[in-house]
């Protein structure tokens, strides 16, 4: 499964860009000890667009989201991001830079409430109101956390905390906002919920690369994605060019 093409993209396709990309890995490497996770992985996300990755479980899809957001450091190549090699830059400087992560399995702060779990994700922003500006921003994406805010995250249910997942994210104000499986254990009604609001979120302005088994959820909300096998790109194209490709409709889309 290799070989570039063109097409629309799920949204509708963007013109392409000659700007430089806001985010790019060059020929990454990123090692687990000696598991060779990632073997020379390239991509870009250029301003505005919705770009996402798919692959089978091992392909190397959440170490790409943890090497980019500074959880794990690349062992060769290059992660850059608005101009800058940000390779060995710690995490929490990259929250701060402007890279959002909201990592698969939700990770809340349980015993903290709604309100708290926010607050935690606006210490990078000084100023009293635009931490309250970030808050009614959630809520307006989020009602339904509006109405749990004083509740502990821990008794949400699993489409609330990830919602508050996605939430505490945007409360930092990303440039890019980096999202691993928000669908994770989701009912189709939440999933299409959950889709909606993304497309929301890149609407007023974020930029976002997706993670998603959903192959066919992620490929209808995305412009652009990368098919990873074995820490390998093996395929780039459009999102409209993915979901028509053959091999991608066989191995990610459930067809025969």
């Amino acid at each position: 499964m290799t070989g570039t093409a063109v097409g629309a993209g799920g949204q509708g396709a963007k013109p392409a860009s000659t700007d430089a990309p806001l985010l790019s890995l060059d020929e990454v490497h990123t090692y687990y000890g000696n598991i060779h996770a990632l073997k020379g992985v390239s991509l870009e996300v250029h301003r505005g667009e919705i770009v996402t990755l798919i692959g089978s479980n091992g392909a190397g899809k959440t170490t790409t989201l943890k090497t980019i957001s500074g959880l794990l450091h690349p062992r060769s190549g290059s992660v850059t991001f608005d101009g800058d090699d940000v390779s060995r830059v710690a995490a929490h400087r990259l929250v701060a830079r402007g890279l959002g992560h909201v990592p698969e399995g939700r990770r809340i702060f349980s015993r903290l409430s709604v309100v708290e779990n926010l607050q935690m994700g606006a210490y990078t922003i000084r100023s009293k109101s635009e931490q309250s500006e970030g808050m009614e921003r959630v809520y307006t994406l989020f009602p339904r956390l509006r109405e749990r805010r004083t509740q502990s995250g821990g008794s949400l249910s699993g489409g609330e905390q990830q919602m508050l997942a996605i939430g505490r994210a945007l409360m930092s104000r990303p440039r890019v906002l980096l999202l691993d499986e928000p669908s994770l254990g989701l009912s189709p009604i939440l999933v299409q919920q959950i889709f909606q609001i993304i497309a929301d979120i890149n609407h007023q302005g974020t930029t976002i690369l997706l993670v998603e088994q959903n192959a066919l959820q992620a490929l209808s909300v995305a412009h652009r994605g990368y098919v990873l096998q074995t820490g390998q790109v093996t395929l780039a194209d459009t999102a409209a060019g993915l979901a028509a490709n053959p091999d991608v409709r066989r191995a990610y889309l459930g067809e025969i």
